[in-house]
């Protein structure tokens, strides 16, 4: 995915159509698009996983009937719609600028491939906003990922919106930590040969976790692992 050219925009709104996903007809104004434009959630554009996009127009036709809807209904209807329409950004990444359409407030926020979260404006996080090529990397004494823009950080920054699992989290601090702790073995003159073997105990464990990254970020960022320094 070429993270470096201009994203596209979609609109989520439940209008009654099989799929509540909508583009601009063109793109010459994509600060103001005017999304008129429907497009399927099994588009090969979007490469959307099939649950989701079951679960997009399972959503989309259960929309209640305007003027009829009751304002619990309603506001049951728009959180499904908020965490679906979180769902899809996280899957598009950057590539696409993903806002959504809250049927209650009648607003369109946009939602943040990262954090999830959803903002009124496009820059809210400032600039870079979360790191898209994270390096798995264990040096002594720094966080094990790294990023242009955030130098070494933890697992669990807020700031990087990573949205690690509480496991995957604990292991990556675990593995930071028995680096150091190697590093230490070396700075006190202890066997060679037990150093080299924790080394390669190491080098082994960091691979499986930059894996495990790997499927937890999704398909929004990459993932690179540079081995034990």
């Amino acid at each position: 995915m070429n993270h470096d050219a201009d994203p596209r925009h979609l609109l989520v709104r439940a209008l009654g159509e099989q799929s509540p996903l909508y583009v601009p007809e063109t793109e010459i104004h994509p600060d103001v698009p005017d999304f008129t434009c429907n497009v399927r959630g099994d588009d090969p554009a979007l490469g959307v996983p099939e649950d989701l996009v079951r679960s997009l127009a399972s959503w989309a036709m259960s929309r209640p009937a305007a003027g009829f809807a009751s304002r619990p209904e309603l506001r049951k209807h728009v959180k499904e719609g908020r965490e679906k329409a979180q769902l899809l950004a996280a899957h598009l990444g950057p590539a696409w600028v993903v806002r959504y359409w809250d049927e209650q407030h009648e607003s369109a926020k946009f939602v943040c491939w990262g954090c999830r979260r959803l903002h009124w404006t496009l820059g809210a996080h400032g600039d870079p906003p979360h790191p898209l090529h994270v390096i798995v990397q264990g040096e002594y004494r720094w966080y094990p990922l790294r990023a242009e823009g955030f130098e070494d950080f933890a697992p669990d920054d807020p700031a990087a919106a990573l949205g690690l699992s509480d496991s995957l989290v604990d292991d990556l601090y675990k593995w930071s930590a028995d680096v150091d702790a190697n590093m230490d073995l070396y700075l006190q003159e202890r066997e060679e040969d037990e150093r080299e073997a924790r080394k390669e105990e190491l080098e082994r464990r960091g691979e499986a976790l930059a894996a495990r990254v790997v499927q937890e970020v999704g398909p929004g960022r990459t993932v690179t692992y540079r081995g034990v320094w």
